[in-house]
């Protein structure tokens, strides 16, 4: 079904808004996938996150231009479907990497951060960024660790010196 100026758009400013505030975009192609194959991932897209859309090409040029993804412009060719990471820079990536284990069909072609566009390849390596939890959880425990190595050094002192007292004791002991 065709779509008329209006609703042209409309679907511009939804995907230039998203665009604007999102963190990462995958663009894949989803050629020969069933409805229902790209129903479920829709649902764990939108579970994870990740605003999923097929636009056509000339729309999703106009949507990108004056955001960080203005890169994705010229590899915009085929039928793609374009997923943007709204919470955190690796969930887009991940949604898809899960997604083409089981599909061989979809076929990674653009992926941006930044405003910096990479290589297909980079898909895995985006993948395994952590999570925003994650990487709160990772800096905690670096920022935790010197003060436990301080507790820990100064607890074996007294430890040290109970020790030497025992082992004297004992030789005493020993000795009589």
């Amino acid at each position: 079904m065709a779509l008329n100026l209006d609703q042209k758009k409309a679907v511009v400013e939804e995907v230039a808004a998203i665009a604007s505030t999102a963190l990462s975009a995958v663009a894949a192609e989803y050629r020969g996938l069933t409805v229902d194959e790209m129903t479920s991932l829709r649902v764990k897209a939108r579970n994870e996150g990740v605003y999923l859309r097929v636009v056509k090409n000339t729309l999703a040029k106009r949507a990108v231009e004056g955001t960080e993804f203005e890169c994705i412009k010229d590899g915009l060719t085929g039928p793609l479907l374009l997923a943007f990471s709204q919470e955190d820079p690796g969930s887009a990536a991940r949604v898809i990497k899960d997604f083409m284990k089981e599909h061989k069909k979809l076929v990674v072609k653009l992926v941006s951060v930044g405003g910096e566009l990479l290589d297909a390849s980079e898909l895995e390596r985006l993948s395994t960024l952590p999570t925003r939890d994650q990487a709160i959880s990772l800096l905690m425990a670096v920022m935790k660790a010197p003060v436990e190595k301080l507790a820990r050094t100064l607890n074996e002192v007294p430890g040290k010196l109970v020790r030497t007292v025992a082992a004297v004791r004992d030789e005493k002991e020993g000795a009589a």
